[in-house]
């Protein structure tokens, strides 16, 4: 199933909201996050300080997160071939499938409703470190963006993070992007204009396991 027309439409509109919230949402309330648990060393592993990025990035603090959205290798049957990637937005897990049944699991943030999207597209291309510039409208409703209209240089302030993967259908940009983020909270919510998120830690892992023309299913239901 490749995107529709409404749903094309729909990817307009979150890019001309930036495809990701600029400004900062305050962090969820005290007492709305996973009570502090025993960390398994595995997982501090792979959330790590990665000083050795062009912009260091810190270790996530796991105790903020459900541990259900922490990267997994798990069990999961789908048509697709090895190598698709399956964003299923209901549930705010990102897989990508593997042989034997098996998929590699990222928790994500996904769009607000009003941003949803679903179909069958493709990964153009990918990028390091990626320049972020706001839409024209966005600059007109928040003007202090004024300054990135040009670009905002990559940075871990910048909203599309460590690294992003463009979504196309045939040679059409759809203008959603997978992409990094450092704002942990926001892992398991509906809180960004439409694109999905990860950790940064994880958009690394996803980035360098799959190549451009990357099949990509988002599911809604």
């Amino acid at each position: 199933m490749s995107l529709s027309r409404r749903t094309f439409c729909l990817s307009a509109t979150a890019a001309l909201a930036g495809c990701t919230n600029y400004s900062r949402t305050r962090p969820l309330p005290e007492g709305t996050t996973p009570a502090r648990q025993q960390i398994h060393p595995e997982y501090l592993q792979m959330y790590r300080a990665m000083p050795e990025e062009r912009f260091p990035i810190p270790a996530v603090d796991l105790t903020k997160i459900d541990p259900a959205y922490y990267r997994q290798y798990v069990d999961y049957y789908s048509v697709e071939p090895a190598g698709t990637i399956i964003v299923d937005t209901p549930s705010r897990f990102l897989y990508l499938t593997m042989e034997g049944g098996k998929a590699m699991r990222y928790g994500v943030g996904i769009g607000r409703a009003g941003f949803a999207w679903g179909g069958s597209a493709r990964i153009a291309y990918k990028k390091e470190w990626p320049t972020w510039t706001p839409p024209t409208e966005m600059i007109a409703r928040e003007p202090e963006l004024e300054q990135y209209r040009n670009g905002m240089q990559p940075s871990l302030d910048n909203p599309l993070g460590a690294r992003a993967l463009y979504i196309f259908e045939g040679n059409r940009d759809t203008l959603y992007r997978l992409h990094g983020t450092s704002e942990y909270w926001s892992i398991g919510k509906a809180v960004s204009s439409g694109c999905v998120r990860l950790l940064h830690q994880d958009v690394i892992d996803l980035y360098n396991r799959v190549p451009n023309g990357t099949k990509i299913v988002v599911r809604q239901a």
